[in-house]
């Protein structure tokens, strides 16, 4: 990969993550703030992740099957930034959650066929991806660490202009996509969902990769109420997100060595041991902003590590490019959206119940379920082995 594609690559992450570093800390507060429950938060983030669901396979097959699978990057964009923009108008009733329903199934559509371009643009050397993807960490870093303290000045209501920016940054960088040229699909060879599905390794990644979304419910739904809750301000909640961001973007710059010498498999082993402590520390130590960075600094192992760890994986069960897209999709339907939508639920329950504690001990535990998910079959194929032999 070229310099200058280098560049192309990382700026469309940039403006992604950075829309999704004011989406993800924010929405919920922006949702309480107009005078909606726990429930409603819950509703809304479900609605998010239910675009991961519909949108990405569908959408990856019908980019990848186009002569000109840029121009179907630049409309995704667009709509998304549409949908989100409806949000100025809409605070209260029905179309609150048309407008998440529609901004989460374009925005969501865009990033796994983005994810396979970068792939296939980086071919035999995929180990490079972590480096393009922490120019994502950067924007989200650079959000969500400023507008905590900017929401408490400006107002809640500025939560939407503040992010349309971003938005409109991801499709002029979707716009230097355009002219890309599709990833090669001979008809003869089309891989369909089913034979992706049924490859060995694929369901244990997926099923443990929809764990540990669902497991990261409470945070992506609730960690800044939880943080609010215990009496942390703007300023404070933003140099938290701002502290996990700076340490997954060190991660995405070292996990290339890290899952080359360890391998993806004793890597995401390691997350996911680190993800149960970091829920259980947010469960019980809220109150303390030591504790609470402590546990942000986690979020190197349980998002950035294991994500480069699952990329590493998708690659080695996905060696053909014209099944990348497809395969991408499938990760992010199945862990992003069904996990998502499950995390989601979960999280509004236990947020009802009993507050971020319960909200933060049922990820710990989750995570657990995780673990052992992840670990599980690959020590009875080690045992089969020995037993073979």
């Amino acid at each position: 990969m070229s310099p200058a594609d280098f560049r192309r690559y990382a700026l469309f992450y940039l403006g992604y993550y950075g829309a999704l570093g004011a989406y993800t800390p924010y929405i919920g507060r922006w949702v309480a703030a107009n005078g909606h429950g726990g429930y409603v938060v819950g509703a809304m983030l479900a609605l998010w992740y239910g675009g991961r669901i519909v949108a990405p396979p569908t959408w990856a097959r019908m980019s990848a099957r186009s002569a000109t699978p840029g121009h179907w990057l630049v409309a995704g964009c667009a709509l998304a930034l549409l949908g989100f923009a409806a949000f100025a108008g809409f605070d209260h009733g029905v179309m609150l959650f048309v407008a998440m329903a529609w901004f989460g199934v374009f925005f969501n559509a865009v990033m796994p066929q983005f994810e396979a371009m970068t792939l296939s643009a980086l071919g035999a050397r995929n180990h490079d991806y972590g480096r393009i993807r922490m120019w994502g960490s950067i924007g989200f870093l650079v959000v969500a660490g400023t507008y905590g303290w900017l929401l408490d000045r400006l107002g809640n209501d500025a939560f939407v202009w503040l992010t349309l920016p971003w938005l409109a940054l991801t499709v002029a960088a979707a716009w230097l996509h355009r002219e890309d040229r599709p990833v090669p699909q001979p008809a003869a060879e089309t891989t369909v969902r089913g034979e992706l599905w049924r490859r060995p390794g694929v369901r244990h990644l997926l099923v443990t990769a929809l764990l540990m979304q669902l497991g990261f419910g409470p945070f992506y739904v609730f960690y800044t109420l939880h943080l609010q809750a215990h009496g942390h301000d703007g300023f404070a909640v933003g140099v938290l997100w701002a502290i996990g961001v700076s340490c997954e973007i060190a991660m995405f710059w070292l996990a290339p060595r890290l899952v080359q010498r360890y391998g993806a498999h004793r890597l995401m082993t390691a997350c996911l041991l680190a993800t149960i402590a970091r829920w259980t520390i947010v469960a019980l130590f809220g109150g303390s902003f030591a504790w609470m960075a402590l546990a942000q600094s986690g979020h190197a192992l349980s998002f950035a590590a294991f994500h480069a760890g699952c990329m590493r994986r998708m690659a080695e069960l996905f060696p053909q490019r014209r099944d990348m897209a497809a395969a991408q999709g499938l990760l992010y339907g199945f862990s992003g959206g069904i996990g998502g939508v499950a995390g989601a639920g979960v999280a509004a329950v236990m947020w009802q119940l009993g507050a971020g504690r319960w909200a933060f001990l049922a990820g710990a535990a989750i995570a657990c379920v995780a673990l052992a998910a992840h670990v599980l079959p690959a020590r009875e194929r080690r045992e089969a082995a020995v037993g073979d032999a």
